[in-house]
């Protein structure tokens, strides 16, 4: 049976932020998972997690889904703890080795460390800023797509050896005019290509 560890990577700020769009996300995936055979676990980053627990969830999952709000073009700064925090102490406990490279072996390059390379992970993202600035010389991101916007969390992921998989994106969550029915049916069709 397939596992999954689906990540709340979501951090509160009080009438700003309040979770509501990443819990909408996380039960829409864990109703797909729990649907279609999957083992699942949750983490919530914003709790008092156990270090320990949470790289046991990391070795155990086949899958991670990493859902969080993009702030500041960047996770949450809680989020960025979450991930020191956990992957530091993967290293030699499932996570990763080291950085790949070896005295002995002048081939063996830098991130190539990771023992995650049976697993795949997908980035889940709620943004404010509307999808025509990536990838658009003109936009903000001055040309950059959507997953090189976040190349510093692909890169923890690829890091510890583990696969991309399609990014899945909401914009404009400020706007007040989102159809949630139709990025919800967005959001599974994602999960479809990327799991089943």
């Amino acid at each position: 049976m397939k596992k999954v560890l689906i990540i709340n990577g979501h951090q509160r700020y009080e009438k700003v932020a309040e979770g509501k769009l990443t819990k909408i996300y996380i039960d829409s995936a864990t109703e797909f998972f729990e649907k279609n055979g999957f083992l699942v676990k949750h983490s919530v980053v914003e709790s008092d997690y156990d270090v320990k627990q949470e790289v046991e969830k990391f070795v155990w999952a086949d899958y991670i889904v990493f859902q969080h709000p993009i702030y500041w073009m960047g996770v949450p700064w809680i989020t960025k703890k979450y991930i020191d925090e956990v992957f530091s102490a993967g290293a030699n406990n499932g996570i990763y080795i080291n950085d790949g490279r070896s005295r002995s072996d002048a081939t063996k390059c830098y991130g190539s460390g990771g023992l995650m390379q049976d697993k795949s992970y997908m980035l889940s993202l709620t943004y404010n800023c509307p999808t025509s600035e990536f990838s658009n010389k003109d936009g903000f991101f001055e040309g950059l797509s959507l997953d090189e916007a976040n190349v510093a969390t692909h890169k923890t992921f690829q890091f510890c050896g583990a696969n991309p998989l399609e990014t899945y994106s909401i914009h404009d969550v400020y706007k007040g005019d989102l159809n949630m029915d139709a990025e919800l049916e967005n959001f599974k069709k994602v999960l479809e290509k990327n799991f089943i």
